[in-house]
């Protein structure tokens, strides 16, 4: 009988990258012949993404998320790159790779993007990459250990994850004064200061300022 083709198409701006996952690939055990088309920046991915006429069906896209941008289009990241994914081929299943370990970072992807495949490339060993695979093209999802305990964590602390915080943390950034918040957002001044007091808890900056605050959120890819 003969295999099943997979059209696959990986982006990551590390051709390297790529020959290494389709190496790993073509030992997967579920009879499949895989077609990978490759992208190393946004532009290129953009077009294979989003002219119909001349690209094939992906079944299965890999995203890198630090990318070199398409400005033109709006296109900074890969995040962007899988937003399109989803609006022009809803069916794709997506597994991001990142070097990202920031659970701001890894919990926005999860909470936005939903991908199919969700892994941190310091986590995974070749075997890994394949078990992962294997389990996507099969229906299933899968995280890699930090993608799992960064977002268990957050989530854990559902207070970081409302949006009041965020905005909080965001006029910080742009030098509002804490008095001065509840012209920006729509809760009161003790209630500004309260959330202040459960930011600097969990960055573990008890008696730090807000320098520091604006500090450990960029650290954590918060903004």
């Amino acid at each position: 009988m003969e295999n099943k083709k997979l059209n696959i198409l990986m982006i990551d701006d590390h051709p390297s990258m790529i020959e290494g996952y389709k190496s790993i690939l073509s030992f997967n055990d579920l009879d499949y012949d895989l077609n990978v088309t490759p992208a190393y920046n946004c532009e290129s991915a953009y077009h294979l993404i989003t002219d119909i006429q001349s690209k094939p069906a992906y079944d299965v896209v890999f995203i890198d998320l630090s990318l070199p941008p398409f400005l033109e289009q709006n296109i900074k990241s890969g995040q962007d790159l899988a937003s399109l994914v989803r609006l022009y081929m809803p069916t794709s299943k997506i597994i991001i790779l990142t070097s990202h370990v920031e659970a701001f970072v890894l919990y926005k992807i999860h909470r936005e993007i939903e991908p199919e495949g969700f892994l941190v490339k310091s986590d995974f060993t070749a075997d890994e990459l394949l078990i992962a695979f294997n389990q996507i093209v099969t229906g299933n999802k899968y995280k890699s250990r930090t993608v799992q305990q960064n977002i268990q964590e957050l989530m854990a602390n559902d207070f970081l994850l409302d949006e009041n915080y965020q905005q909080i943390i965001t006029l910080l950034a742009q030098g509002i004064k804490t008095k001065n918040m509840p012209e920006h957002i729509n809760i009161t001044l003790s209630a500004i200061d309260k959330r202040k007091a459960q930011i600097k808890e969990f960055f573990n900056i008890e008696k730090g300022s807000d320098e520091d605050i604006i500090k450990e959120a960029k650290k954590r890819g918060l903004i």
